[in-house]
């Protein structure tokens, strides 16, 4: 799990350029259940800072943390001197300061399950809030999944990442708001979906898949060979379900 969560800073300059940002709805969801104004926030695993933008551009004070190199260079590119970054993992980052807001985006199930919520709620003032979201990117329509599936079945059996508890896809309280729930440290957990489409070509679709660590993870050959079966079956451009899973959670005050 290590390896594939360090394997992104490869393909830094690829997951800029396609993985899709977060939506200003994204803000405001968070924003209306926090009750009030955001002044301070800590992104665990901030990437190239898809989701740190959002959150700064409102005028919170971010502290993007992020334990690959290649990646923090990428954000460090693209976001204002005001965005503090510290290259560190999450099991790493010193509890001597405690923010409004603690938030990952599509990094949490990186993280050491042994310990997490305590540390979390080490770094969550109390009454704060802690949110993790995600966009499982899928192709909208059924067939043209299913022909990318049988496209890469010979190299990649399946390109997801696994509920890190288990929990199965059809229960109403997804991962990680069924950790939330169990948890001393944190309450009223809430789950929400926001609704999106996005309409990109085959190239760029394939480019995000390239981004994946399952497909990060191949052999370059092997890698190559399934893009060039997937480019085989789909139009030159594709329809992308592209909705924003978010769990949000206040600290016990």
């Amino acid at each position: 799990m290590v390896t594939r969560a360090l394997s992104f800073g490869t393909v830094a300059e690829a997951y800029e350029r396609f993985r899709p940002g977060y939506p200003a709805e994204l803000l405001e969801l968070v924003t209306a259940y926090a009750g009030g104004p955001i002044r301070t926030a800590l992104e665990i695993g901030a990437g190239t800072g898809k989701a740190t933008r959002l959150f700064a551009q409102a005028g919170i004070a971010v502290t993007a943390t992020e334990p690959d190199a290649a990646m923090l260079a990428e954000l460090r590119k693209y976001l204002p001197a005001t965005v503090t970054t510290v290259q560190a993992a999450f099991e790493d980052l010193p509890l001597d300061s405690s923010y409004e807001l603690v938030y990952s985006a599509a990094a949490l199930h990186w993280t050491n399950p042994e310990g997490r919520w305590e540390r979390m709620a080490a770094l969550v003032r109390p009454g704060g809030v802690f949110a993790s979201f995600g966009v499982p990117i899928q192709l909208a329509d059924p067939d043209l999944k299913e022909a990318v599936r049988a496209a890469r079945a010979p190299y990649l059996d399946d390109d997801g990442v696994p509920s890190p508890d288990g929990t199965p896809a059809d229960r109403p309280m997804q991962w990680p708001g069924t950790e939330l729930q169990q948890s001393e440290w944190f309450t009223d957990v809430r789950q929400a979906v926001i609704e999106r489409r996005l309409t990109i070509s085959a190239h760029d679709y394939v480019g995000q898949l390239s981004t994946v660590s399952a497909y990060v993870m191949l052999e370059a050959g092997d890698r190559d060979e399934v893009f060039r079966r997937i480019l085989q079956v789909l139009p030159e451009t594709v329809e992308l379900n592209a909705e924003v899973h978010a769990h949000l959670a206040h600290r016990h005050a």
